[in-house]
């Protein structure tokens, strides 16, 4: 059955081979050797750690990307959705962390279709839950691993005491289709903490909860070989524990504005590419805005120091479809003009678009889907 007329990796293969430059803008650019350069630089700083690298896929959402990860060097990869999480399973990688809870209908009997055509973990932190999971995966034939979630300390999901995550252990263990296999504490509170002393000593205090409970998993014969914690901006603190058996950094892939500030030496391997469409003195406007580039936790940069994003009173000058730059008086940027916007914030950068333009050497050289964006329509309707 040939791709629908719509196919939007259809129609961009028309690029490859071309420069990046003649793309058709908002474009999200994906630089393979820098990207390539950034994961390997990753599992050089890993192998120094007594923790495994599981890297998070909700950054990329491609299951090309996880796989060079995978050929670095990481266990496995980490999805924040079911959704992801089939992605990954069905583009051929068979070892899955859902960091988050999976509730509902639904998205349980996908979690237990996909459990039995890959290993797949997942975060619970209520007997409701665990029994919901039980349910699909008897339906299915299948089993799912379990890691009771404790909250060490974001008060998001989690249990919230280390006696309670016991207990609830403790069910999970008995329960049929469910197969225990540890814990997840993830220090979300720690990773903005910009002093980095007090960064690590509450990264560790966190960590200290997930290492207490995993001992007192042990104590009631209860099985604690994984105990998962750790994201970018404590993977080096986190993953310095002896007791942690796997971190979930997975930022450094892109390198974008917010992440290189958070953690250095990283490459930018992913830039939105736009277009100049007006240009008044020195201020030019791009074809890019809000909705289609990340502004979470830092504003956007131009690539090559062409210009600045304009502030206007007080604020940052990115509005839905366009982008505002101040550049010098003498710059010679004009109407039909690319320019590369690095992303202020990447996962969210990637999550708009459906493909990468994957470039080397500033040539288009293939065109990948972003995947996961959503939940599975066909899903939804039950069919």
């Amino acid at each position: 059955m040939g791709a629908p007329d719509n196919d939007p990796l259809m129609h961009a293969r028309v690029w490859i081979g071309a420069p990046v430059e003649r793309v058709p803008t908002p474009a999200l650019v994906l630089d393979l050797p820098a990207a390539e350069r950034n994961i390997a630089e990753f599992a050089r700083r890993m192998a120094e750690l007594p923790a495994a690298l599981r890297p998070h896929a909700k950054i990329h959402k491609s299951p090309i990307l996880g796989r060079m990860q995978l050929d670095a060097g990481a266990i496995g990869l980490t999805t924040a959705t079911v959704w992801e999480a089939a992605a990954m399973i069905d583009g051929g990688i068979d070892d899955i962390l859902i960091a988050n809870q999976v509730v509902g209908p639904v998205k349980t009997a996908e979690l237990a279709r996909i459990a039995a055509i890959g290993r797949v973990m997942v975060a619970v932190d209520s007997r409701a839950n665990a029994v919901q999971l039980s349910v699909a995966a008897r339906a299915a034939g299948s089993t799912i691993d379990v890691l009771v979630e404790l909250d060490v300390g974001t008060h998001r999901s989690g249990v919230r005491t280390i006696e309670g995550s016991v207990d609830l252990a403790a069910e999970i263990d008995g329960m049929p289709g469910l197969r225990l296999r540890g814990l997840l504490g993830y220090e979300a509170h720690c990773m903005l903490e910009p002093d980095r002393a007090l960064r690590i000593s509450k990264t560790q205090e966190a960590n200290g909860l997930v290492v207490q409970a995993a001992d007192d998993f042990l104590a009631r014969g209860l099985d604690a070989s994984v105990v998962a914690a750790g994201g970018f901006g404590t993977w080096d603190i986190t993953g310095a524990n002896p007791r942690v058996t796997e971190i979930h950094a997975g930022s450094y892939i892109f390198g974008d504005v917010f992440h290189r500030n958070l953690s250095p030496g990283f490459e930018s391997a992913l830039t939105v590419q736009a277009t100049v469409i007006s240009r008044w003195g020195a201020m030019v406007v791009l074809d890019c805005g809000r909705k289609s580039i990340g502004i979470d936790r830092a504003v956007p940069e131009v690539v090559g120091g062409v210009g600045t994003v304009k502030i206007e009173h007080g604020e940052h000058f990115v509005h839905e479809e366009h982008t505002v730059l101040d550049v010098p008086a003498d710059s010679p940027l004009a109407v039909g003009d690319p320019v590369r916007m690095m992303p202020g914030y990447g996962p969210t950068t990637v999550n708009l678009y459906d493909i990468y333009y994957v470039v080397a050497d500033g040539l288009v050289v293939d065109v990948w889907p972003v995947l996961a964006r959503y939940g599975s329509a066909t899903a939804a309707v039950g069919g």
